[in-house]
């Protein structure tokens, strides 16, 4: 049962989404084409109709994305995951620098400081910042069995930003544009169209929360809920201050943040994020 955020929870998530200047801006620096809206597709089946025939991202500004370090790091990151959940991952001394850096690069940002903040001020985090980067470090890199059978094989970063294959039938996590953007751009992404429950949902191109579906080297995902054009501080924020809050081992709140209603999902792995996505329940006050 998802719950309503309390006034102090929706007011700093909307601080979060007022600080990121790091958001790119649609139209500018990047375009998205919806086309079709998405049929039911069960869940395992890998069936899908192709409501959409072109990609979902018609442009991307790369320069802009690769002259931010916040972004610089992110993508650098996204190369070091292997896509099959139950590879065991090994963590090479050049990877452990390059996520000690992604995380070096988002605590300097605006939105970083506020979650910190925030955080501090509730008691869920130490406000040393050495301490604090600590903390994040072991809720999205340290690396845990997510399947029971092989090594030390997942961690949150890589599922909620990267996406994993379980045991080759289904698309877990991939809940980021950017991956989206790169894996679509490589044909491994294929986009299927939009998730709307009726004619007035229909979503704007425009819009920075969307349900979409689609197949990760011919894995079908039926719906999965996606930030498009915001920073990875940003998702990295929220998500944090959601896990931190809560000690259930799911959690789910309702929180309107600028102009869009939305279920912010996390799921906890012991001190971890197991996965964590936002699900769009509503935007421009149209009536679901």
């Amino acid at each position: 049962a998802s719950i309503d955020a309390d006034q102090d929870l929706t007011k700093v998530l909307n601080q979060l989404w007022h600080l990121d200047k790091n958001r790119l801006r649609p139209g500018t620096d990047y375009r998205i084409s919806l086309q079709g809206k998405a049929g039911y597709v069960a869940q395992g089946s890998n069936v899908a109709r192709d409501q959409a025939k072109a990609p979902l991202f018609t442009y991307v500004n790369e320069d802009k994305l690769k002259s931010i370090k916040t972004y610089e790091y992110f993508i650098s990151l996204l190369d070091n995951y292997e896509m099959s959940t139950g590879v065991s991952e090994t963590v090479t001394s050049e990877e452990l620098k390059e996520n000690n850096l992604f995380i070096n690069a988002i605590v300097e940002t605006d939105v970083m400081k506020c979650a910190h903040q925030y955080l501090v001020k509730k008691g869920k985090s130490p406000s040393d910042l050495g301490q604090f980067k600590r903390q994040l470090y072991d809720i999205w890199f340290r690396l845990y069995h997510r399947d029971r059978s092989g090594g030390e094989d997942s961690c949150g970063f890589e599922h909620v930003f990267v996406g994993e294959a379980k045991h080759g039938q289904e698309i877990m996590g991939l809940h980021n544009w950017v991956q989206f953007y790169l894996q679509e751009k490589h044909g491994h992404v294929d986009y299927k169209g939009y998730k709307a429950r009726d004619n007035k949902d229909t979503p704007d191109e425009d819009d920075h929360v969307l349900n979409l579906q689609f197949s990760l080297n011919g894995l079908v995902k039926p719906v999965g809920g996606s930030f498009i054009g915001v920073s990875p501080e940003f998702e990295v924020a929220l998500f944090t201050i959601i896990f931190l809050m809560s000690t259930e081992k799911m959690t789910s709140v309702v929180v309107k943040v600028d102009e869009y209603v939305l279920e912010l999902v996390v799921c906890r792995h012991g001190r971890s994020i197991g996965t964590s996505y936002p699900k769009l329940l509503s935007s421009n006050n149209r009536d679901l």
